[in-house]
């Protein structure tokens, strides 16, 4: 059975990947605050020590990051790079690093965002950290060897946190977990790779 090491796996996209990978792959999981796995995007030590832990990969699958939410106006420059450290390099650290532990033909999934393209009030730095992470992918696509892939999923805001986050995104229609979970099994089940799959 293919291994998948799943990073975010307590989260609510991180459940529904695992949900969906389960049946199919030998699914890894580890987070932050994972007993058996625990991992840190931000140290990369941590990274090292988790890749050491588990071994060889098929895949490799980011369902974390976060960013800063707020005006503009207030922002410092430590905010904006909160969401650097964390959504986006810790994202491209797991993915220069993961690149040595994948078998050949393996791929890596990163997550960004709808807000890549569609911004809202207090998320620049959100836009920015996942226009920054697809910037990424589609040059790291170019560069992979071993026939490696690499891919991002895009997903609009979840149904599951729809009441939490309703009111920063006027008129956006959420998409249930189970439906962006999709996206993960084409990027690593499928043929392409630097593609932005898209779960509006």
């Amino acid at each position: 059975m293919k291994k998948v090491l799943l990073i975010g796996a307590s989260g609510t996209l991180g459940r529904a990947v695992q949900t969906l990978l389960a049946p199919r792959y030998e699914v890894i999981a580890a987070s932050r605050h994972d007993a058996s796995h625990p991992v840190d995007l931000r140290d990369e030590a941590s990274v090292l020590a988790l890749f050491e832990r588990v071994g060889r990969l098929d895949a490799i699958v980011s369902t974390t990051g976060n960013v800063h939410f707020g005006p503009l106006a207030q922002m410092t420059a430590a905010q904006f790079d909160s969401g650097l450290q964390d959504k986006l390099l810790g994202q491209v650290r797991l993915a220069l690093l993961g690149q040595r532990h994948l078998n050949d033909g393996g791929s890596i999934t990163l997550t960004t965002g709808i807000l890549a393209e569609q911004p809202i009030a207090q998320g620049v730095n959100a836009t920015a950290v996942n226009a920054a992470v697809e910037g990424f992918v589609r040059a790291a696509a170019c560069e992979l060897p071993r026939g490696l892939r690499i891919n991002a999923v895009s997903p609009t805001v979840l149904a599951e946190a729809w009441d939490a986050y309703a009111d920063f995104f006027p008129g956006f229609e959420p998409v249930p977990a189970a439906r962006a979970a999709l996206a993960f099994q084409r990027s690593i089940e499928g043929v392409q790779t630097g593609q932005i799959y898209k779960v509006w």
